[in-house]
């Protein structure tokens, strides 16, 4: 059952933006189907080793589209998307050290953070794209 489901809400009404935070949900939506299934401990080195190296491409992409655009927070959103990677990469040491109990830690930090995020930071620079005519 999916932790997070795509909704409007969710939506900053860029398309390719919305295509790549689907992504991101879909996820952390793997990562707590497996702990339902018991196999959250195998799936979590690879759900984080995934989400870093697809945060960085979102990240970049993002970045890249509010840098053509001029969009006045972009340095807040480098930042906010720099302390994520730092936390993410964080619970990806503690799990190669051996503690493998993150699972439930690593979904509510994700799925609470990209929920927050997307509602709040992106949703910003969708309104200023979209005044721009970006869809």
């Amino acid at each position: 059952m999916s932790l997070l489901k795509w909704n409007d809400n969710l939506s900053v009404k860029i398309a390719a933006m919305d295509k790549e935070h689907q992504k991101l949900i879909g996820l952390i939506n793997d990562l707590n189907d497996a702990m339902g299934q018991g196999k959250g401990k195998d799936i979590i080195g690879k759900t984080l080793d995934g989400l870093l190296l697809y945060t960085k491409t979102h990240f970049a992409d993002e970045e890249k589209m509010l840098t053509a655009h001029a969009y006045p927070e972009l340095v807040k959103q480098k930042n906010m998307h720099v302390k994520f990677v730092e936390k993410v990469t964080e619970y990806k040491q503690k799990y190669e050290s051996g503690n493998t109990a993150l699972s439930i830690a690593v979904v509510d930090f994700l799925s609470n953070w990209l929920k927050s995020h997307i509602q709040v930071e992106d949703k910003k620079y969708g309104v200023y794209l979209n005044a721009k005519g970006v869809k």
